[in-house]
């Protein structure tokens, strides 16, 4: 691992292992960067400057969206900063600026860590880490939260890669989502009721089919496991020769698939939007109890 300058976005890590090239900022714990064969699979962004969509990040201690930025728990009533007025949400938790800092490191690895506590709307303290390995055909992360106060605490969590096969549209990008339901949402994208079924609509994608002029903005539901455990969305490109995996073990229940110019948002979650109001997926970790969750992605096809 080569530790890089630090830039106004925070000190980077520079992992290597083959063909592949990962880097780690330490501004919201994510990965900015990773390339196989000098190809850039991310939607990134240079190391000077803020990004906006979040790309890479982990998303800690919730993903997704919270109505009006205020949720009910064990009696007591939060209110939290509303970070999209668009939609009136507070969205995807609480550390994708913060500092996080790297405490271990190899040429292949490294683990970031960062302390949450006291924060407004949020009065718990946790211990989150997130970590990340090159393995020999992609990418695994690792997040950990541990609840480090004396009562319980709501939690939810998340990744937010934007992949990207280089081309200026994904209309010719094929797509695989093993999901038997979707939350329907309402023109905030925020939970109307419980997942519904998939089938016979435009937003089953079990088997793998062309994009086209399709826009996604969807939360996936009833992941099916494939062999191995765990599921796994794939995108393949205009071509079929090369393909990106986005793989989750069954800590994560949900996947938000998000399509942008170029790029498709695949995420992992362990709950649904809203989840600190509608309960759906929503952990709650005692004092001294830990979550684990893997998720990871793939490529092929890259020469």
């Amino acid at each position: 691992m080569t530790a890089l300058t630090d830039p106004p976005t925070g000190a980077e890590h520079a992992l290597q292992r083959g063909r592949q090239r990962l880097v780690v900022s330490e501004t919201g714990g994510g990965a900015r960067s990773w390339t196989v064969g000098g190809v850039e699979l991310l939607a990134s962004f240079p190391p000077g400057t803020r990004d906006n969509d979040f790309a890479g990040k982990p998303l800690m201690p919730w993903p997704n969206r919270l109505r009006d930025g205020r949720y009910a728990f064990e009696g007591s009533e939060h209110r939290l900063e509303v970070s999209e007025p668009e939609t009136g949400s507070a969205l995807h938790g609480l550390t994708l600026y913060s500092r996080w800092q790297g405490v271990r490191s190899s040429a292949h690895g490294v683990t970031l860590v960062h302390e949450l506590r006291g924060r407004q709307g949020y009065p718990f303290a946790l211990q989150l880490a997130v970590a990340y390995e090159l393995e020999s055909d992609g990418i695994a992360v690792t997040l950990r939260a541990t609840n480090a106060g004396s009562g319980r605490a709501p939690f939810g969590t998340g990744v937010h890669p934007y992949l990207t096969f280089g081309t200026e549209s994904v209309d010719d990008v094929a797509l695989e989502v093993p999901a038997r339901t979707q939350v329907p949402v309402d023109e905030h994208k925020l939970p109307t009721g419980p997942p519904v079924g998939v089938e016979g609509t435009s937003l089953d994608f079990r088997r793998r089919r062309r994009l086209g002029d399709q826009s996604l903005d969807t939360c996936f539901a009833d992941l099916e496991p494939g062999p191995g455990g765990g599921a796994s969305v794939t995108l393949t490109a205009p071509g079929g020769t090369r393909r990106i995996v986005v793989w989750m073990d069954d800590a994560f229940r949900f996947v938000q698939v998000y399509t942008a110019r170029g790029a498709i948002a695949v995420e992992p979650m362990t709950c649904a939007p809203d989840a600190f109001n509608t309960g759906d997926g929503l952990l709650v970790l005692e004092p001294g109890a830990s979550f684990t969750g893997r998720c990871g992605m793939s490529a092929s096809g890259y020469p």
